[in-house]
């Protein structure tokens, strides 16, 4: 089936929405100003299906669309999206995707074996089986040189654009293999801008072995399920990992990085050689 390129769509609205006043408690009369980040309800539907509605910041949403579409499974690769538009409603946007014959059909296979199941309690998911997936495990790639880590959170501080503006954002970064800053994609989710970074890696085709990732919030082992679908062989966050994360890091060869604030960087994945 060919590929159809999309109009180019319709730019969401800023992603920090403007500037509001507040009043410190005990001190009412003392009335400041900041900006605040934005958040819409993005629904995603596939070939007519409705099947998601997200809360995202409304940058960066053909990223984040593509990214969510490959590591939640819908799809194998990003060359299975035939065409995806969007479109802005009354409050909130729709993503319309048509993907793959063979992706849609294995979607609606899912959504009927999820209707007769009853809900797990994690985090919202349906069925265990997507809170714990079974994944093919990774290549596994060299560990990124010590020298590309040196001054990361500073140089991360300064691409994170929309952070400086209001706060209350999170960011995924990609670093190439000559230790530069090449994406940062930011949203008031976690997950949200880790599939917007995976969105961008694939269509801009950067192979992303070739390089890692860093995450800015808590690695848990949810984003580690979107790394190994989406083939980043290192991924790197500030904030320590959890147990599970490292045991499944381990387990499909994806080089795990906790970058401390005030000391060197703790490889957790692959499993350390004893001296």
């Amino acid at each position: 089936m060919p590929h159809h390129a999309s109009p180019p769509a319709k730019e969401p609205p800023p992603a920090v929405t403007g500037v509001y006043r507040y009043a410190e408690i005990g001190l009412p009369a003392q009335v400041s100003e900041a900006p605040l980040a934005a958040e819409c309800a993005l629904a995603i539907s596939y070939n007519g299906l409705g099947h998601a509605v997200m809360m995202v910041t409304p940058e960066g949403l053909e990223d984040f669309v593509r990214g969510f579409t490959l590591t939640a499974g819908i799809i194998d690769n990003a060359d299975e999206i035939y065409d995806l538009r969007l479109v802005e409603g009354a409050e909130a946007w729709r993503a319309e995707v048509e993907i793959a014959s063979r992706a849609f059909w294995q979607l609606k296979r899912q959504r009927r074996q999820l209707a007769g199941s009853s809900g797990c309690g994690i985090c919202g998911v349906e069925a265990l089986e997507q809170a714990l997936p079974q994944l093919a495990a990774l290549e596994p790639v060299p560990l990124p040189p010590a020298r590309h880590l040196e001054d990361l959170r500073e140089r991360i501080a300064a691409e994170q654009r929309l952070a400086r503006q209001s706060g209350a954002l999170h960011a995924a970064l990609f670093v190439d293999g000559d230790g530069e800053i090449r994406l940062c994609r930011e949203d008031i989710g976690r997950h949200n801008a880790l599939d917007k970074l995976i969105g961008a890696l694939a269509r801009d085709r950067l192979e992303p072995g070739r390089g890692f990732a860093v995450v800015t919030s808590r690695c848990g082992v949810e984003l580690l399920h979107k790394a190994v679908r989406a083939g980043i062989g290192t991924l790197v966050g500030l904030s320590a990992p959890t147990a599970l994360t490292v045991d499944w890091a381990r387990r499909h060869h994806l080089n795990l990085i906790h970058l401390p604030h005030h000391s060197a960087a703790r490889v957790y994945s692959p499993v350390p050689r004893a001296p």
